[in-house]
């Protein structure tokens, strides 16, 4: 990687910090900025962090987040910033509850709850890490259109684009493929630079990264992806359960599959593993997948 492409990905992750750095307007009400992406509507894993960061403002810092649940409700306009509005519904003793609005133009454009729990110990189980290759040595970034013979141009250049998060899949033969096959995808990832040690800013980040590329799993037993302009397809609704503490800023897994599609909706779910092996959150979603018509 040249030392244009380390300074780029360090300039991407200090953005994604400083449009986390929600603005505090009211107690309750929290404004949070857009990247100078040139994209067409708000990245979807941008507003389930920023939403998330805002919830968490309200809460005692001692309270960690445990699970997240949003409605993707209009696309977000990146020219404008986004007003969070937190609702505190509950304050118990071990559990606290907020939902959190997100508005622009006068109107709610996502909805979320969150809930937060004190740190306690009791029963452990989990199920096995997918047993693939480790992020040492896959391609990323740059190097997947080095090797990009067979990728579609805009896929390519996806992988390639300088980012926030570093993706480095274990398996690119879906794109190269055309046809069914079967809707798993294993990509590694995590955050480009290193992060400050705060536990809700390594949640936040990996709520952020949770959004990317867990829709187009669905698209996989189709032979087509998010990229296919035959398709339209945008996140409906996110959940997010956090397991463990966990670095969003050292290699995670995020192991991702299809079990459902129909009614123009696709259904997927990811575990993301630790390297030790961990599962340290789970991930579901909807989104639509809709044929687009002549």
């Amino acid at each position: 990687m040249s030392d244009a492409d380390t300074d780029a990905m360090t300039g991407a992750v200090a953005e994604l910090l400083a449009i986390l750095d929600l603005e505090r307007l009211e107690a309750d009400l929290f404004r949070g900025q857009n990247p100078k992406t040139g994209w067409k509507r708000v990245f979807g894993g941008q507003v389930v962090a920023q939403a998330l960061v805002a919830a968490a403002r309200t809460v005692p810092e001692e309270r960690i987040a445990h699970s997240l649940h949003a409605y993707f409700l209009l696309p977000g306009d990146p020219r404008t910033p986004i007003v969070y509005e937190v609702e505190r519904l509950r304050d118990g003793q071990s559990f606290t509850t907020r939902r959190v609005k997100a508005i622009q133009h006068g109107r709610a454009i996502f909805a979320t709850t969150v809930s937060f729990q004190v740190r306690e110990d009791g029963f452990t189980h989990q199920g096995a890490m997918p047993p693939v290759r480790g992020p040492e040595g896959l391609p990323g970034g740059r190097d997947i259109a080095d090797i990009a013979e067979g990728l579609p141009e805009a896929i390519a250049a996806y992988f390639a684009r300088p980012r926030p998060i570093l993706l480095r899949p274990v398996d690119l033969r879906r794109y190269r493929d055309t046809g069914p096959q079967e809707p798993v995808f294993n990509v590694w990832l995590k955050a480009a630079a290193a992060l400050p040690d705060d536990a809700r800013l390594h949640q936040a980040v990996l709520a952020y990264a949770s959004d990317m590329t867990l829709l187009d799993v669905s698209l996989i037993a189709h032979g087509r992806s998010v990229f296919d302009p035959e398709v339209q397809a945008a996140s409906l609704d996110h959940a997010l359960w956090f397991h463990r503490p966990l670095r969003a800023d050292e290699w995670l897994l995020y192991a991702q599959d299809s079990p459902a599609a129909g009614g123009a909706r696709g259904f997927a779910r990811g575990q993301i593993f630790d390297q030790a092996g961990n599962l340290v959150a789970s991930v579901a979603q909807e989104g639509l997948i809709r044929p687009r018509g002549d």
